[in-house]
């Protein structure tokens, strides 16, 4: 009998123990704009000048004391629908600014999207080719969690609802073109939650209750007993945290609601006595203390297996533990999705071992980075490449989905591209599809777009440090996706450069005074885009015949300067009609190429250059040139580079 109450104890302390939840809030700010990959526009059309004049429209004078403004563009198949909208607790000041910088924002990462919407902290910026004023849109939609658990977590998700719905009601009953916005709080278990909820105010008071009823059944799919979330959706928006993120001119009286006693309020202690004594007469038999042993044991092997984990994921992440907890994926459910890591699901191996194709039990299908136990690439390289991953979301960088660290496994999970790598399609068997010039054109444009966001738009400023064609994935529709991120480096946004002792990269696409002195920065990406640009056009690599003795680079400089642009035009776009946009292609591949780094231009001039057609480029000074040898190659490039993440490493002699 003693024995049994000392294990029932021991199980309700150690329930208590690791449902206990933390209190530290982990603030992130991933939001970023959604390009739709529907509809492309080109450089200079008629689309291209309405969509100045409706973002002009939308940052004007007339707009400044606005907190909701639509208006429409053009006329016929031109025509451009936009909107902005702030949150409904901020001043004209921060809501001015927020448009201001977020117009800016979307008409740079979506460049030639004709449909884009982009969440910011206060405000809300879309713009279509198709009319969505007053009419409910779902998609494209975002998620955001705070990783920590609540303790109660059926509890805390029953008020939330509740609380939701009721907030919801209030904001949908506002006057018509007046704020659909409303705050709330309400006090759960000793802390105070937080909810915002708001709707595009031209929505009818029906639609706008229709939109938040799917928004607040959204957060039970991805916020479940998190202490934080929140749901986006183009037309409408809802939010809650543990903590108030909203501002208030009034104090606020948090609402009392009545949730079910059984799970929020003290237990009866009349039920509690007798739920005890229930609980003592079936531990005294046997067969109560056997089923308890055995419930005991379980519990011990989960608790351990957790304890385990919640080790392994400090010793690899340190304090970026808990925000990359949602991230976990069980090695069952690799092991599930890849059929054991069977061959028939092999992509291909890379530098740090094989590369698989899986299918989730959802249908979605995913690409399986599985790490040799003896390959290079270590813990520090696989932290690397996860936290940065981990917070970048653009459409032209391959998406991390998760990773696995169980029983000394090192797995990363990316979203799965159906087609191989651009190094396949440039200098593949004869079997490989052509890239037509359309497609090429398009693939500088999304390399460079994703360089971008890596160097100036990201959360932390990104150098890749190893961009190279067999890097750069494909999907269905040839947008390009940069890969291979365990070589990159984060710098502050004011640094310069960086420095290392270690030199890493693949011969050719290494910038001059990265391979002499270790120097790193921005213009070493750049450089190696501009490699990448002339071997799209080109359709031979940095170092293949005929240019092995004064190299592509110098060989595209000299045809380019005698003006002898099809001697460097890919063969198989001899009939290429674009041979202008060709031209300046070449142009800005060897500005990037050039050997004084600070003569090559940023890649936000480079994406200017690519979609402005009335800019004047200035002349490339003569690339950089290599000596043959001058460096040790250790060469663990992949034999199949669909989606592979490999690298390969030199060394100085």
């Amino acid at each position: 009998m003693t024995f049994n109450i000392i294990i029932l104890s021991l199980f309700f302390f150690i329930g208590f123990l690791f449902n206990s939840s933390s209190a530290q809030v982990i603030g992130r700010n991933d939001l970023y704009p959604q390009c739709s990959t529907r509809s492309n526009f080109t450089a200079n059309s008629t689309f291209d000048s309405n969509l100045k004049t409706l973002f002009s429209s939308l940052t004007s004078n007339k707009t400044a004391n606005l907190d909701f403004y639509n208006t429409t563009v053009g006329r016929g198949g031109e025509t451009i629908y936009g909107l902005f909208m702030c949150r409904g607790d901020v001043n004209q000041d921060i809501c001015r600014h927020c448009v201001a910088n977020s117009t800016l924002q979307v008409g740079s990462v979506c460049r030639f999207s004709k449909e884009a919407v982009n969440w910011r902290d206060q405000c809300l910026v879309r713009y279509s080719d198709r009319n969505f004023f007053s009419t409910v849109n779902t998609r494209p939609r975002l998620r955001m969690l705070n990783p920590n658990n609540v303790s109660n977590q059926a509890g805390f998700m029953n008020v939330l609802t509740i609380i939701m719905n009721q907030t919801a009601d209030e904001a949908s009953k506002s006057a018509v073109m007046k704020k659909k916005f409303k705050t709330n709080a309400v006090t759960v278990q000793f802390q105070t939650l937080y909810v915002l909820v708001q709707c595009t105010p031209d929505l009818s008071s029906a639609d706008c209750r229709r939109c938040l009823s799917g928004v607040i059944g959204d957060f039970r799919w991805c916020c479940d007993g998190k202490i934080g979330g929140r749901v986006l959706y183009p037309s409408c928006l809802a939010r809650y945290e543990l903590y108030q993120f909203f501002n208030s001119s009034t104090p606020l009286r948090p609402v009392t609601l009545s949730p079910p006693p059984a799970l929020l309020s003290p237990p009866n202690p009349v039920k509690r006595k007798r739920r005890l004594r229930t609980i003592l007469i079936a531990v005294a038999s046997p067969v109560g203390a056997m089923i308890l042993l055995c419930f005991a044991y379980y519990l011990s092997k989960n608790q351990i297996k957790k304890i385990r984990m919640a080790f392994l994921m400090r010793k690899y992440f340190g304090s970026e533990s808990n925000t990359l907890e949602p991230l976990q994926f069980s090695l069952a459910t690799i092991e599930a999705a890849t059929n054991k890591f069977s061959k028939q699901t092999s992509l291909g191996r890379g530098g740090f071992g094989q590369v698989y194709k899986g299918i989730l039990s959802n249908g979605q299908e995913i690409a399986v980075k599985r790490l040799s136990k003896s390959s290079g690439q270590g813990a520090e390289e696989f932290k690397n490449e996860v936290l940065l991953i981990a917070t970048l979301q653009h459409r032209n960088l391959v998406a991390l989905l998760g990773f696995c660290i169980e029983e000394q496994e090192k797995i990363l999970i990316y979203e799965y591209v159906p087609n191989k790598s651009l190094d396949c399609f440039l200098f593949g068997s004869q079997e490989s599809k052509v890239l037509n010039w359309q497609e090429r054109h398009k693939i500088i444009g999304g390399v460079a777009r994703g360089i971008l966001y890596l160097h100036d738009y990201s959360r932390v400023k990104i150098i890749h440090r190893d961009l190279r064609p067999s890097n750069i994935l494909l999907d269905d529709e040839i947008n390009p996706k940069i890969s291979d991120f365990d070589m990159a480096r984060m710098v502050g946004f004011n640094e310069i450069e960086g420095n290392t002792k270690k030199i890493v990269g693949t011969y050719g696409y290494m910038s001059p005074e990265y391979v002499m002195f270790g120097q790193y920065s921005e213009k070493s990406d750049t450089f190696s885009f501009g490699v990448i640009v002339l071997e799209i056009i080109s359709g031979k690599k940095i170092t293949s015949s005929p240019y092995q003795s004064h190299g592509l680079l110098n060989y595209a400089w000299n045809q380019w300067k005698e003006e002898k642009v099809l001697e460097i035009l890919d063969s198989n776009l001899s009939e290429c009609e674009s041979l202008n946009e060709v031209n300046k292609c070449i142009q800005i591949g060897l500005l990037c190429v050039q050997e004084n780094p600070e003569a090559r231009p940023s890649m936000a001039t480079v994406v200017s250059y690519l979609s402005n057609d009335s800019l004047q480029l200035p002349f490339p000074q003569e690339p950089a040139f290599f000596l043959e040898g001058q460096m040790e190659l250790i060469n663990t490039e992949s034999k199949d580079s669909t989606n592979e993440m490999s690298i390969s490493e030199f060394y100085p002699r």
